[in-house]
């Protein structure tokens, strides 16, 4: 579990191939390994994954088919937002994050607007009906606030800090990223379905 709140920007190092998936070897940066034994999970652009090994300031991973297939971001070295899962008595600053990618959105724009910057994603049709405006959602591992909805567009405000200390600064029209849709939305959609085939 974690919150969205951003550790550090790490850089994936290396891309090893595997049968079926790859291995990435990510330089943590500012995150710091002190606290991570092999086996923790540390989330990557969103991601959650399995800390397999530990050289220096560096933490592998491995990752399946599967996650390459419906995520962006981890087949290639580039810069990663970094987040260590949360322990029991953490404060939740952002919202309930799981690190289980719903889908892939667009990027439409990304441009200063005043301090901050206006950030308007496309969102894959299947995950429009859960994003609400003043709701929560997740971009590339960071929790932020949709300001508003149209279609399968949302908008967000970003504040230079967010900017400043997260890999969204490198966003450009045509960008891709990984979206998780709050995971509240997703319960009421189940508990209304559920009330509707038991009435039906």
């Amino acid at each position: 579990m974690f919150s969205g709140i951003i550790s550090a920007i790490g850089h994936i190092d290396t891309v090893q191939p595997l049968e079926d998936g790859v291995r990435l070897q990510v330089e943590v940066g500012d995150l710091g390994l002190d606290d991570i034994a092999i086996g923790d999970s540390i989330a990557n652009a969103g991601v959650c994954l399995t800390v397999v090994a530990i050289d220096g300031n560096r933490a592998s991973f491995d990752v399946s088919r599967e996650t390459l297939d419906c995520t962006v971001g981890l087949s290639a070295p580039g810069a990663v937002n970094l987040e260590k899962a949360l322990r029991a008595d953490d404060r939740l600053g952002g919202h309930i994050v799981t690190g289980h990618v719903d889908g892939v959105g667009e990027v439409l724009r990304f441009a200063p607007v005043g301090e901050s910057h206006e950030l308007v994603i496309r969102a894959p049709a299947s995950l429009a009906g859960y994003i609400a405006r003043k709701g929560s959602i997740t971009v590339d591992g960071v929790s932020l606030t949709v300001n508003r909805v149209d279609g399968t567009d949302f908008w967000i405000n970003l504040i230079p800090h967010t900017v400043a200390v997260t890999t969204l600064k490198c966003l450009a029209a045509g960008s891709r990223v990984n979206l998780e849709i709050d995971i509240i939305a997703r319960y009421v959609e189940r508990m209304m379905a559920w009330q509707t085939q038991q009435h039906g």
